[in-house]
């Protein structure tokens, strides 16, 4: 019997809701704004609305900070009825994922 061997990550994605959005999608254009199940410095796992194909191109954007890239779809999963979840690549990142808040003496 074959055995089944997959890639290993590199890094370890650490879970994390955080709000995005996502263009791109050849057959719906437009903007969505979705959020991550989890993250890494190389990809994200994204829940979305849409079934995305293995390997399509989009852009991933970051709410708040400003973080952005281009990313390749890695997979799309269907969460049955409750819409998809795609592994991206990141593959240009630039920007910080979240804004780093003000000293507090910056406010008075």
């Amino acid at each position: 019997m074959a055995k089944a061997y997959g890639v290993a990550r590199l890094e370890k994605r650490i879970p994390m809701e955080m709000v995005v959005q996502i263009s791109g999608h050849g057959e719906h254009p437009g903007m969505e704004t979705t959020f991550t199940e989890n993250v890494s410095s190389r990809g994200a796992r994204v829940v979305t609305i849409r079934r995305w194909q293995t390997g399509d191109h989009l852009t991933f954007a970051s709410l708040p900070g400003d973080f952005r890239t281009a990313a390749r779809v890695a997979y799309c999963q269907s969460l049955r009825g409750r819409g998809f979840a795609i592994g991206v690549e990141f593959l240009e990142p630039a920007g910080r994922w979240v804004i780093n808040p003000q000293p507090a003496w910056e406010n008075r």
